[in-house]
């Protein structure tokens, strides 16, 4: 298996929306258009490609010279512990460069998954929900 890693290669809204079902990663995937404005007003994605199939996505927001806020990281169920979510946040570090730090909230079902990628847990975090989340039907 030969993963394609790009910074170029968008994925349709379609595409997203099946790697984030099929991956777990709860999100607004009955809503097509509000999956698309996330993409497209994120300003650093890098995609994971085995062949035409999106296997992975890295998707953030950054100004390049302080802060990268990591919204999303999916992997396809059946890529998963093949290092592609490892290679999609070391993509999105390098990209970054070394002044930026790379920042993100994690789902519960990953809380032990990013301290094995050189995440460090903080307590210094803070959120004001979003008052819509339309669950799944």
């Amino acid at each position: 298996m030969e993963i394609e890693y790009s910074f170029d290669k968008r994925p349709t809204a379609d595409q997203i929306i099946e790697l984030y079902d099929n991956s777990g990663l709860p999100r607004p995937t009955h809503d097509m258009e509000r999956i698309q404005k996330m993409f497209d007003n994120s300003n650093l994605i890098v995609t994971a490609w085995d062949k035409d199939l999106l296997v992975g996505v890295s998707r953030s927001l950054t100004d390049w010279v302080w802060a990268c806020y990591l919204s999303d990281l999916a992997v396809r169920h059946d890529y998963k512990k093949e290092g592609i979510g490892r290679q999609l946040i070391n993509l999105t570090k390098e990209k970054v460069g070394d002044q930026s730090m790379v920042l993100l909230l994690s789902v519960p079902t990953a809380m032990e998954y990013y301290p094995k990628v050189g995440f460090k847990r903080q307590e210094s975090s803070f959120i004001i929900d979003r008052k819509e989340w339309r669950q799944i039907p």
